[in-house]
């Protein structure tokens, strides 16, 4: 059967490593938007642990000792740029109407570390591949538009390096592609905004507890949806985030046992691989029709939330209200 072929030459190709990751979204999609998906059920199976296990894989890059000098010197407003985003987001959800997991993914993507945070709040959520897939296309579509643009901005207003890191690692999304703009801007840019951008990055961990636990909580009230049951408000199906405990243990393993970088960078790589393929899956598990109940008002959700928080935080920084 062609889909059939089409679809493990999609894995294949997404598995190659010379792939990038909203490349191999946008092929999923792609695919998903024009054939028939041949494994609807084995691919959301797929895509679900490989979505966790990357991103324990992702914690063998973390430095802990790095990450927290870092969050020393700037935790009260990686603490209030973040609350901020997440309040701003919802808000701006409530008031474009778009559904709360996406809302919810969007706004966490803006507020941490886009992709990163958006596969490990997924998951806990149970949000859809078609919220996922949307999701992370906003945020992706977004990191490409900042990697070109900011450093242009950046030397157009003169900013210091240390100024134009810390404003990558607070208004772009992913952690790959704040080192990518700071390292167009120079050395101490990217050591500035890889440092600050792994402290907001770690936020992923309380997050992902708390949103777990509210829908504990949730499902367990007396208001829980009708049909549940008595068993099933004893015995809510609210699975706590395991993947991100591991997340954690690789995070501390990599910083405390040196002896095996080798084996980590390799882990690290690994993860990588797998979030790409895991991205593919995501979007091949698309349709129009999904699509078409979406919409398009996450996407502005996206765009709006990103603006705010671009504009903000450069405008803080030029200030002098922040800064490291």
């Amino acid at each position: 059967m062609i889909s059939k072929s089409i679809f493990i030459a999609g894995v294949i190709v997404t598995a190659s490593s010379f792939v990038s990751p909203p490349f191999a979204l946008a092929l999923g999609i792609l695919f998903g938007l024009t054939v028939a998906h041949p494994f609807p059920r084995e691919s959301k199976t797929m895509s679900t642990w490989l979505l966790q296990a990357s991103v324990v894989g992702l914690g063998f890059r973390m430095d802990l000792e790095q990450v927290i000098r870092a969050g020393r010197s700037g935790f009260i407003y990686t603490l209030l740029g973040i609350s901020f985003a997440l309040l701003l987001g919802t808000g701006l959800g409530r008031l474009l109407k778009v559904p709360g997991k996406s809302s919810l993914l969007i706004s966490t993507g803006t507020a941490i570390c886009g992709g990163s945070a958006i596969a490990a709040l997924g998951p806990i959520i149970e949000a859809g591949e078609e919220q996922m897939a949307v999701s992370l296309a906003t945020v992706f579509v977004l990191n490409s538009v900042a990697l070109f643009i900011f450093p242009g901005i950046g030397a157009a207003l003169r900013m210091s390096q240390s100024q134009f890191g810390l404003w990558a690692a607070l208004a772009i999304h992913d952690t790959s592609s704040v080192v990518g703009a700071a390292a167009k801007y120079g050395p101490e840019a990217l050591a500035v905004g890889t440092t600050v951008k792994l402290a907001r990055a770690l936020w992923i961990v309380p997050l992902s507890l708390a949103a777990a636990a509210l829908r504990r909580s949730a499902a367990s009230s007396p208001g829980a949806p009708a049909g549940a049951g008595p068993s099933a408000a004893a015995k809510p199906k609210i699975r706590w985030p395991w993947f991100i405990g591991l997340f954690c243990l690789a995070a501390v393993v990599n910083t405390y046992v040196p002896a095996g970088a080798r084996v980590y960078a390799a882990l690290s790589t690994a993860a990588k691989i797998g979030l790409t393929v895991t991205l593919f899956l995501i979007g091949s598990g698309i349709s129009r029709g999904s699509l078409r109940q979406v919409g398009v008002r996450p996407l502005l959700q996206g765009v709006l939330l990103w603006i705010v928080v671009g504009l903000g935080s450069l405008w803080l920084i030029r200030a002098g209200w922040i800064g490291l």
